[in-house]
């Protein structure tokens, strides 16, 4: 999918927001900063799709050019304050998250910092456990991150489980220090992030259909214990 790579961010109908010039709808709209109120962001969203049309929100038309011009705020936001940060993770942490490759940047700057935080789940996760990252493009299209966690080699596994995030969440951060310890215990965990959530393709947060949420789960898992 290009959706993320190529394509406008959905748009904001109220200030402040940030100018853009959408080549593929043909229009100009604005975009606002993240962290905005959820009837804010569906707003927006519901904005892009009377522009667009009844199509995946941000998606291009057939044929259209799937990049846009963006008018350069005037002046530049500070950076976010993080204790102990180096200036490179402070600029990681100020991106905007609403498409999935700005989040797995993201998430690959603070991948090493991780395991030193001062968190229970970091310090005392078990040593030894299996794992194992995966991007998969679903029969929908859509690029799903799962991620495994097996027993030490050479412990038998008495089950296998399958975790399944909530809102807002991810399978990449606090559950990593769960699953090690339910791995540790001698059962295989599986972990998805569904579409728009953590590593997985989609605007963040934006859940179209929880029916839909549903199959990309189910289509997910039923392939795993296909293994």
């Amino acid at each position: 999918s290009t959706l993320d790579k190529e394509t406008t961010p959905p748009t904001c109908p109220t200030p402040p927001c940030v100018p853009l010039l959408s080549e593929s709808v043909g229009t100009q709209v604005s975009y606002c900063p993240p962290r905005r109120s959820s009837k804010h962001h569906m707003a927006a969203i519901s904005q892009l799709q009377r522009i667009a049309g009844p199509r995946h929100a941000g998606a291009p038309r057939p044929g259209a050019v799937r990049r846009a011009s963006v008018a350069v705020a005037a002046g530049k936001a500070p950076l976010p304050r993080l204790e102990g940060a180096s200036e490179e993770l402070r600029a990681a942490a100020a991106q905007s998250l609403d498409w999935a490759p700005a989040r797995r940047r993201v998430r690959g700057a603070f991948a090493p910092v991780l395991p030193t935080l001062d968190h229970c789940l970091f310090k005392m996760a078990p040593k030894g456990i299996q794992m194992e990252e995966n991007f998969e493009t679903n029969s929908k299209g859509v690029e799903i991150f799962w991620k495994s966690w097996l027993p030490r080699e050479g412990t038998p596994t008495k089950a296998a489980l399958f975790f399944c995030h909530g809102y807002g969440d991810t399978c990449t951060f606090f559950f990593e220090g769960v699953a090690k310890r339910i791995a540790a215990a001698g059962y295989a965990v599986y972990a998805m992030d569904y579409p728009g959530f953590g590593l997985s393709y989609g605007l963040h947060g934006y859940i179209a259909s929880f029916d839909g949420m549903v199959d990309h789960v189910i289509e997910q898992y039923a392939r795993i214990r296909g293994f």
